[in-house]
C-alpha cells in the first residue's frame, strides 16, 4: 500500500470520518485500515494527526448485549473500589492517587479533623 493521503485540518473531503465521527453516526471502522490522515500544524511539536476512515466501508456498531452490559458495570464498580479501605468511593479513583482521597491524604494521627467519613 502506498502513502496515506494527507489533508489539512478541517479540509478533508466528504466520505472520510474519524473514529469519534463514525461513532456519532452509529458506525465503527469495522476492521478497515486507515484511509487518510488530517494534520494540524503546531509550532513547538510535530503536527497534530487525526486518522480518517472511509464512511462507505464502516459497519454498524454492535448492539450492547446483557452480558456485555454486566461486564461493563462490574469493571466500572472495580474502578470505584479503594484498594486500601475496600470501600466504594462513589467516584472513579484517580490512577495518580491509587486510593480514595481520605486514604491518600490522611490527617495527623489518622484524623484530619473534618466531618467527612474516614476510611
Amino acid at each position: 500500500m502506498g502513502a496515506l493521503p494527507v489533508f489539512r485540518w478541517r479540509l478533508a473531503p466528504d466520505g472520510y470520518a474519524t473514529r469519534r465521527q463514525l461513532r456519532a453516526q452509529g458506525l465503527r471502522p469495522g476492521g478497515q485500515d486507515v484511509a487518510a490522515q488530517l494534520e494540524r500544524p503546531r509550532r513547538r511539536r510535530g503536527p497534530l494527526v487525526a486518522y480518517l476512515y472511509r464512511v462507505d466501508l464502516a459497519l454498524p456498531v454492535r448492539p450492547m448485549t446483557p452480558a456485555r452490559r454486566a461486564a461493563l458495570a462490574k469493571a466500572n464498580a472495580a474502578r470505584r473500589l479503594c484498594p486500601a479501605c475496600r470501600r466504594d468511593a462513589g467516584y472513579v479513583i484517580s490512577a495518580a492517587l491509587g486510593t480514595c482521597v481520605p486514604c491518600a491524604y490522611p490527617g495527623p494521627n489518622g484524623s484530619d479533623g473534618s466531618t467527612r467519613e474516614q476510611c
